[in-house]
């Protein structure tokens, strides 16, 4: 006799789905939607990318926003997601766990180089900024909690994707969005694996003038866990060049990645 448990769909290559909750499928397309849309979306603009009427999906959106998962943006027709979604995620022991131990660690570069910096972890093709330390000058530059965008449009993104197995890298690949062609892939391939041997990445960023962006991965069993990330604000009252700065960057997170592991396996 034959084991469910086994049966392969030869489409997928994977075991067949078993139970169908339709109400909560659609639920699920709507959040995982709009978490990886970068501007709110109308209802109009949900119902077309979903492929799906408006009277399967009103209703949803009308529930999902009366939770707390989703709401209107100010001055816009369009929804978007709450911060609940991540709320409920940082409750999770282990990513509270990874913050706390973290945070001192932030504190303490932070006043080291005088600059801002934010912890950043993966999700669903995007990174998400999941803690930040403010810079110890008047003058600075950060990021908010919740910030999300596409994987390979950051440093933070291309050194998480650079310390994970091929595996999980392939897995990752599948969930970026806009899908890259076959030459940006590559390319990005290329430039993860020069990180995964410089142990760390820098580059100007594409959004702030002036801003350098540079991060290092905290390492978990050999795995990125997380990405300390400095968006380096260069101005005529440094505490420290960016050059000296890296060290304290990839110290820091050496720091975070030494406590990471069980007592046993410390230095």
């Amino acid at each position: 006799m034959n084991n469910s448990d086994d049966i392969i769909d030869e489409e997928t290559g994977s075991p067949p789905q078993r139970y169908h909750a339709p109400a909560l499928e659609k639920g699920l397309d709507i959040l995982e939607l709009l978490a990886r849309e970068s501007e709110p979306l109308t209802v109009s603009g949900i119902v077309q990318k979903l492929g799906r009427s408006t009277g399967e999906l009103f209703r949803m959106i009308q529930v999902l926003q009366h939770r707390g998962f989703v709401e209107q943006a100010p001055g816009n027709e369009g929804y978007r997601l709450t911060g609940k979604l991540f709320a409920l995620g940082m409750d999770q022991p282990t990513v509270r766990n990874l913050v706390e131990i973290a945070l001192p660690h932030m504190r303490r570069l932070s006043l080291d180089i005088g600059q801002s910096c934010h912890l950043a972890f993966h999700s669903q093709g995007q990174i998400v900024v999941v803690a930040r330390m403010e810079s110890s000058e008047l003058i600075g530059f950060s990021v908010r909690i919740g910030y999300r965008r596409p994987l390979t449009t950051t440093v933070s993104g291309a050194v998480l994707y650079a310390f994970q197995p091929d595996l999980i890298r392939t897995r990752w690949e599948e969930m970026l969005r806009p899908r890259l062609s076959k030459e940006e892939l590559g390319a990005f391939r290329q430039r993860a694996n020069r990180i995964l041997k410089r142990g760390y990445e820098q580059k100007p960023s594409e959004y702030v003038p002036g801003v350098i962006d540079t991060s290092a991965p905290i390492v978990r069993i050999g795995i990125a866990a997380a990405a300390l990330t400095v968006p380096f604000l260069e101005s005529t009252a440094l505490t420290k060049s960016h050059k000296e700065s890296v060290a304290y960057i990839v110290r820091a997170a050496g720091a975070i990645s030494s406590e990471l592991l069980p007592n046993d396996q410390r230095a």
